[in-house]
């Protein structure tokens, strides 16, 4: 796991490398009450040429839709076990909540929940984990473990440890200010890692203690006192929500930006209006309108396939983080930053920085490539048996 996150620390600062020198190059000047986002095709694009931009877009897309319904479906899964409300409407509702956040609250009051999940969340980990280990759930390195079974963990690990869809929102909203990027990216990538670190050992713990194929988190929620099962039930609720939002804003932002695209020279624009509308109620539209198209556009068909398709949370998370997270933020990143390097060979500035280190672009870019080859015999050996 922490060779995971280190590996995933690396292609974030490669992600926020790229995306600041773009903002600085074309002189990118936030409005007050709007971010002005470089989203990853356009990165892919400008580096990699027309090729990167559509490979970026397509599985961008992919992993985008995939990851909703990952989160829907287990908020509907975890809500239907508190309140006994069915899954699918659970997972309609608890994403509508969030979607009405991002569309109508914008992204500062979206960040100002969010901050406030998070931290809920991270006290809610600690009573948990304090709770475990006085119930000898503990075992730190002593516990029992399978190496053998690493390798298909690896997709969970990398969806439970991928932050980087919300770089290039986070480049333009700190303005481009590399020193505080990267302090951020760090020290947020740090929370998740010491807890599952944490829950890890006691899972290890738990699970030698009972039957191996038993799911630790059901052995803990069968302790004495019963109040820690809406305990672990309440922290899954934030992980998924904290989780939803960044996607949300992330795959919103990268379809904002594509239809703001389209509507500089299409008949796309006659589409969105709404002349029949009353005048300030039409004023507000059309400062409003391509953020509610292009959150709709992530939500209505994510929603549909999260209440169609069985057990679309385990299927939405191994192909989530097997391919495509590893593709867009893990082949990816060294490719662009090892083209945008040559590209500014001849105006390369003094500044140290990690895309420019060719050695690191290697390593990370085959360790990407070995996990995908991984997946990859991994899902053969699996349809063949």
């Amino acid at each position: 796991m922490v060779i995971c996150w280190g590996f995933l620390l690396i292609e974030a600062l490669l992600l926020i490398e790229i995306n600041v020198s773009m903002r600085r190059r074309k002189g990118k000047d936030d409005k007050e009450n709007e971010l002005e986002i470089i989203s990853i095709r356009t990165m892919a694009q400008e580096t990699l040429g027309d090729w990167g931009g559509t490979l970026a877009s397509l599985v961008y897309i992919f992993l985008g839709y995939t990851s909703v319904i990952a989160y829907s479906s287990k908020s509907g899964e975890i809500l239907f076990h508190l309140i006994n409300l069915p899954a699918p409407v659970s997972g309609i509702f608890f994403t509508s909540v969030f979607t009405l956040l991002i569309s109508i609250g914008g992204t500062q009051a979206t960040d100002q929940v969010n901050q406030l999940l998070t931290a809920s969340m991270i006290g809610l980990l600690v009573a948990i984990e304090v709770l475990a280990v006085v119930f000898g759930g503990w075992s730190g390195l002593q516990g029992s473990g399978d190496w053998g079974k690493v390798p298909a963990t690896i997709p969970v690990i990398i969806f439970s440890l991928v932050y980087h869809d919300l770089a290039p929102v986070l480049c333009a909203y700190l303005g481009s200010d590399l020193k505080r990027l990267r302090i951020s990216v760090v020290l947020g990538s740090l929370v998740p890692l010491l807890g599952l670190l944490v829950w890890d050992g006691i899972a290890l713990g738990l699970s030698a203690q009972a039957d191996p194929m038993v799911d630790p988190v059901e052995l803990l929620m069968r302790v004495k006192w019963s109040g820690i099962s809406y305990m672990v039930e309440a922290f899954s609720l934030l992980a998924v929500g904290t989780s939803l939002i960044g996607t949300l804003l992330g795959f919103s932002e990268f379809f904002k930006e594509q239809l703001n695209s389209l509507l500089s020279n299409s008949s796309l624009t006659q589409t969105l209006q709404k002349p029949n509308m009353p005048f300030d109620l039409r004023k507000w539209w059309a400062g409003n309108k391509v953020s509610f198209t292009s959150v709709a556009l992530v939500v209505v068909p994510s929603l549909f396939v999260s209440t169609t398709v069985p057990d679309a949370f385990s299927t939405a998370t191994d192909v989530a983080g097997g391919y495509c997270m590893t593709m867009l933020y893990g082949v990816l990143p060294p490719a662009m930053a090892w083209a945008m390097h040559n590209k500014e060979r001849d105006n390369a500035s003094d500044q140290k920085t990690l895309s420019r280190a060719r050695p690191v672009l290697v390593v990370v870019g085959l360790l990407a490539c070995g996990i995908v080859a991984e997946q990859i015999l991994q899902d053969i050996l699996i349809f063949h048996f």
